[in-house]
């Protein structure tokens, strides 16, 4: 993977983005740029499917660097996101030792937890230096993780390094690309964000949304996708549990395209709303009366 300089402007981070099919409007361009020229982690908060995760992805293809993902979960611990021993691999050392007659502990100790013993996790890959250049660590719906392993980001975020007890200090020769994401089920704490730049992604206007629609979906009709995105956005209007996101939008414009679907029609909306909504109150509240009213409104000239 050949590595690629760092935009030199928003104008150009814009550009980038936008080559990769990511169609940012200006500000969050413009803290993404200032982001990476700053070596600041990027937080990015924002409603389920809104294209957070997408940015990481993107800097990692455009720039040509290694995406490294850990994925939050509750429970999530360091051994899970930072590293663990491989303890039956330092078990058959030990008993290896034993049979040749080698008894300095010391030594065994020492070499036991060696480098080759170590299972490195997302958090310490991500400090290794690379020859592409440091890569994009993508921390991935931290709210989803408890508030103590956000606690233990601050160490990582603030100089970059790991403390591990048996070994030492692993620190990044240059910082990663950290791209944090939120989905704001709850509040990271001030001490986190403060190390970041922050941006809420927001759902997309309509103009925006049908570009990328049309980026996405190159071979749906302009009718389609025009009624695609108004009914999208009068359905982020009604009081459903889980609005549709762009990459719901996305999916289900795919899928209008797959069936050949030439315009919105009562019965083709009825038999694809699985690919836009995800709860099975949401697409009963869209039954009947709300369905036509919603559907009018898309497909009105």
């Amino acid at each position: 993977m050949t590595s690629a300089a760092l935009p030199a402007s928003v104008d150009a981070m814009l550009e980038l983005l936008t080559s990769r099919g990511y169609l940012a409007e200006r500000s969050l361009a413009t803290v993404t740029y200032l982001s990476l020229r700053m070596g600041r982690p990027l937080f990015l908060e924002g409603e389920a499917g809104v294209g957070k995760t997408e940015i990481a992805k993107v800097l990692s293809a455009a720039l040509g660097r290694k995406l490294i993902r850990l994925q939050c979960y509750e429970g999530l611990d360091v051994s899970s996101a930072v590293y663990e021993w491989n303890s039956a691999a330092q078990m058959i050392a030990i008993r290896m030792a034993e049979a040749a007659g080698d008894t300095d502990r010391e030594q065994l100790s020492s070499d036991i937890f060696a480098d080759r013993y170590m299972i490195k996790r997302p958090l310490l890959q991500a400090l290794e230096p690379d020859v592409a250049g440091p890569p994009v660590l993508l921390i991935d719906e931290l709210d989803r993780a408890d508030e103590a392993f956000e606690a233990y980001l601050l160490e990582i975020l603030s100089d970059f390094q790991v403390t591990i007890p048996e070994f030492g200090t692993v620190k990044a020769p240059h910082p990663p690309i950290v791209i944090i994401t939120s989905n704001r089920t709850r509040e990271i704490h001030d001490a986190l964000k403060r190390r970041c730049l922050y941006h809420w992604v927001d759902y997309p206007a309509a103009e925006r949304e049908l570009a990328i629609v049309k980026t996405r979906v190159p071979g749906i009709s302009a009718k389609l996708s025009q009624q695609v995105v108004r009914f999208v956005q009068a359905l982020r209007n009604q009081d459903f549990y889980k609005s549709p996101g762009v990459a719901e939008t996305i999916d289900w414009a795919t899928a209008l395209s797959e069936l050949d679907a030439r315009s919105l029609t009562p019965q083709v909306v009825g038999d694809t709303l699985g690919a836009l909504l995800k709860y099975q109150d949401d697409i009963t509240r869209m039954q009947g009366d709300t369905l036509q009213k919603v559907l009018k409104e898309a497909t009105s000239d």
